[in-house]
């Protein structure tokens, strides 16, 4: 074979596959090592109980806790318990997110209401959730409008402050540009503010959901008959610690896919920031 042919004969060969199958190779890896230490804590704690380490009453073994989330999956109770603290969060989050998402504005775009509103939000703010608790329960019971309120709570702080800062970091070249052209408040909102605040906006929203949905489990622990909190307060009281277990597990599942999820939409959202300028 020439030279020549040699050449031609590699370069048939397409190398542009290459390039993509080592940044999949990459991507497995670092799945494999995000999932090396949890398997590893599972066969700790498989031995743990199995050579009598840690009594199994008191930390059951993982095919217990598998067998566990089993059962409650094919009854419909793990979903049923789930779906309530899931509406829960919605409507907290809801609520504390369009309470937070106006007053952050408010005291955004105004000097004036920053001057008669912050202090007292900042001095509220500094109260957390279960000190709310208490005061709440004996002024509205232990209803649903307890978590809603407690939840909403949680959600308002991070979304107000992440608003307000997004909002006053807007470099004022923007906001002159705006002036020139003589927009008008919801045309400043809807070209200017929003999108140039859009990345603060969108963490205090992370951050709000995640204080929000930790909130409601803490609330249900303390005042609930139903929900993912009162599952694992159903297992302490009935000493049954696979049940405890899996809640956590669950809460924890829930809680990451939730941060996944609003990070996709945020990906998303940081397009349009770009197209709108």
């Amino acid at each position: 074979m020439s030279t020549l042919q040699a050449s031609q004969l590699f370069h048939a060969f397409p190398t542009r596959p290459w390039p993509g199958l080592a940044r999949a190779l990459r991507r497995v890896g670092a799945g494999g090592a995000a999932l090396l230490l949890p398997a590893l804590l599972l066969v700790v704690w498989q031995i743990a109980v199995e050579w009598h380490w840690v009594s199994a009453q008191i930390l059951p073994p993982p095919s217990r806790v598998l067998e566990t989330f089993g059962e409650l999956w094919a009854s419909g109770d793990l979903w049923f318990q789930l779906s309530i603290s899931l509406q829960r969060v919605l409507i907290g989050s809801l609520i504390g997110g369009a309470l937070g998402l106006l007053l952050g504005l408010a005291m955004g775009l105004s000097r004036q209401a920053e001057a008669y509103l912050l202090p007292l939000f900042q001095a509220i703010s500094q109260v957390p959730v279960l000190g709310w608790i208490p005061l709440l329960m004996m002024l509205i019971g232990i209803d649903e409008a307890l978590k809603y309120l407690v939840i909403a709570k949680a959600v308002l702080v991070p979304l107000t402050l992440n608003t307000f800062s997004g909002i006053r970091n807007i470099p004022p070249s923007y906001l002159e540009v705006a002036r020139v052209y003589r927009f008008g408040l919801l045309l400043r909102l809807r070209r200017v503010i929003l999108p140039a605040a859009l990345p603060s906006i969108f963490t205090g929203v992370r951050f709000a959901l995640t204080k929000g949905w930790i909130a409601l489990v803490t609330v249900e622990l303390l005042a609930s008959s139903e929900g993912i909190g009162y599952l694992m307060v159903d297992g302490r009281q009935m000493f049954q610690l696979d049940l405890v277990i899996v809640a956590m597990l669950v809460v924890g599942l829930v809680g990451l896919l939730l941060d996944q999820g609003l990070a996709l939409v945020e990906t998303r959202l940081q397009r349009w920031q770009r197209q709108a300028f």
